[in-house]
């Protein structure tokens, strides 16, 4: 009897043990453009170690949504970095108007700091047009307006806790490394990594080493090549479709892509899998130099990989050079979580995946195959209907709308307030007229938003999650569903940014630290995420955090 007891008493010691072990690393991956069913679409050729290793070790949400109306990249990233809704961390869209600069100003820019080494970032954003906005290639958190959960790592553990962010793209390194990390990002100038001097004003020696090994180099004159045989893929009688690619940026429509050696070749490699593969390779590095997880002060590591979504961009999700990036970023994950297990231990890490939005397949796609949509350039509408009802109405016309940047359109509010008219009627009149045209569905004024005058449908709770009054727009406009809106007839196919479900649907999926395998079909919110870190490592959430613990993640402690 006392030898039951005794083990009795063991097993609850062990239990409790691993209940309160927290993890020595978490580890958080967004995969750029990465919908929620994605990973599915190559199943039956997923290595061991990738999303396998997910599916089966971990707790998988199956119908995880993002809560916001504007699906883009730095509104995904800060709403999984803070566990809140744009209208508190205020980064509502990759660039706004700013009314008292009177210009668009890049979510991340930061003009009191510069390029650490030189190295130009401005390039980094895909969906900004920088001939708009400011020159300055300093990159800083300061936008971000509520704190983040690596932010409150910091603060619970001080600075014994290290705190990395690594990206393909600037703002997916910034918006996870929060204000009290380090970041760093690919630069399409010259293939490295690069950061600002906020975060160094001179690079650690591993970095100026890593980066003068050139390892993008090595693909000069290359080209992307199919993994495995063609006849194996499920697009692969659909590589050459007319609209891939639309304005061939010097990489072409079919396979093999070539990367060739001009002056646009590290953004080339930026629309493949190398980028990627750079970003894991350059991550590893970090873990090795930086020591990374190898105390027992719990450390932090952002991944954030751009290639899915570039290649979304330019040949949409149901593609062939989709389904083989698929199958490389499962390779990649694999590769990144033996790597892990060898200087950490799955064990001991605990990992998060998700996305910062969805895709929807092409317009151009839909329409080959009979649906009734289409394209709709932004900045080539057809006015003259609100003109007239604008004159009409209010003795001005059409030059009372500033500036059209999707989601957003923005009002001359210095002419309207002149004229002594009502900002909130004058945007009405607008919004009427705009959703007269064909491929707009809603267009709410932000009068109307803030002023709670919406009915209660996702939609509307969507666009007021999304709504800042510093920064958006006067009138949130939205697409019909699979209607596709661009921008001076800009270089992608596929444009993601609505509230419709391709959109906002992404995985979430929490692994390793002795969690059990779990499908969750129930919906999940991405706000879910921060909060749920933070109860699991009992360190208080962020500051503008919403969202309710998971308790299929919790629940296992």
């Amino acid at each position: 009897m006392k030898t039951i007891i005794t083990l009795f008493i063991m097993s609850l010691c062990v239990s409790f043990s691993f209940a309160q072990t927290k993890p020595k690393l978490v580890l958080q991956i967004t995969v750029d453009q990465l919908r929620g069913d994605m990973p599915f679409s190559i199943q039956d050729r997923w290595t061991e170690g990738g999303f396998k290793y997910l599916l089966d070790s971990g707790v998988w949400y199956a119908n995880a949504h993002h809560p916001h109306a504007n699906t883009e990249t730095i509104v995904g990233h800060i709403t999984l970095s803070t566990g809140a809704y744009p209208s508190s961390h205020g980064m509502i869209s990759n660039a706004w108007f700013d009314y008292e600069e009177d210009r668009l100003v890049y979510n991340i820019e930061d003009n009191a700091y510069d390029a650490t080494g030189g190295k130009s970032s401005r390039d980094q954003a895909s969906e900004v047009d920088h001939s708009q906005v400011s020159k300055s290639e300093g990159r800083s958190p300061h936008n971000i307006l509520t704190t983040t959960f690596s932010d409150e790592m910091a603060s619970a553990y001080g600075p014994q806790s290290k705190i990395f962010a690594v990206s393909g793209k600037d703002r997916g390194a910034v918006s996870m490394a929060g204000h009290n990390g380090k970041a760093f990002w690919y630069s399409t100038k010259d293939g490295a990594f690069t950061s600002s001097t906020f975060y160094y004003d001179e690079f650690p020696k591993w970095v100026s080493k890593w980066n003068g090994n050139k390892k993008a180099d090595q693909y000069k004159n290359d080209f992307w090549k199919l993994m495995n045989d063609i006849k194996t893929y499920r697009f692969g009688e659909e590589d050459d479709r007319p609209f891939e690619n639309p304005e061939d940026i010097g990489y072409g429509k079919v396979f093999p892509h070539p990367y060739g050696d001009s002056k646009y070749y590290y953004t080339l490699l930026m629309a493949s899998p190398v980028v990627d593969e750079l970003t894991v390779d350059f991550a590893k590095q970090l873990i090795v130099e930086e020591n990374i997880g190898q105390d027992d002060v719990t450390d932090y590591l952002s991944i954030s990989l751009s290639s899915t979504d570039y290649i979304g961009h330019l040949f949409g999700p149901n593609s062939l050079e989709s389904e083989d990036n698929l199958i490389r970023l499962d390779q990649n994950l694999a590769n990144l979580f033996q790597f892990i297990d060898q200087k950490v231990g799955l064990e001991n890490t605990l990992i998060v995946l998700s996305s910062d939005h969805g895709a929807p397949e092409s317009a151009q796609s839909l329409k080959a195959k009979g649906f009734p949509v289409d394209v709709l350039d932004i900045s080539q509408l057809d006015l003259t209907e609100i003109d007239l009802k604008l004159k009409k109405q209010f003795g001005i016309g059409k030059e009372v709308i500033k500036l059209n940047y999707v989601p957003y359109v923005y009002l001359d509010r210095k002419l309207i307030k002149e004229k002594g008219l009502d900002l909130g009627e004058v945007s009405k009149v607008i919004a009427e007229e705009l959703t007269r045209i064909d491929g707009i569905a809603y267009a709410y004024t932000s009068t109307d938003v803030a002023m709670g005058n919406l009915a209660d449908t996702p939609i509307t709770r969507r666009v007021l999650n999304n709504y800042h009054p510093k920064r958006s727009g006067d009138i949130y406009i939205i697409n019909e569903p699979n209607w596709s809106f661009t921008v001076n007839g800009d270089i992608a196919l596929v444009n993601h940014g609505s509230p419709w479900s391709y959109d906002t649907s992404v995985p979430v999926v929490f692994v390793g630290n002795h969690l059990e395998k779990k499908m969750v079909y129930s919906e999940i919110s991405t706000i879910d995420i921060a909060i749920t870190l933070s109860k699991y490592l009992k360190i208080l959430e962020p500051s503008g955090a919403e969202g309710q613990p998971l308790e299929e993640v919790l629940n296992t402690q």
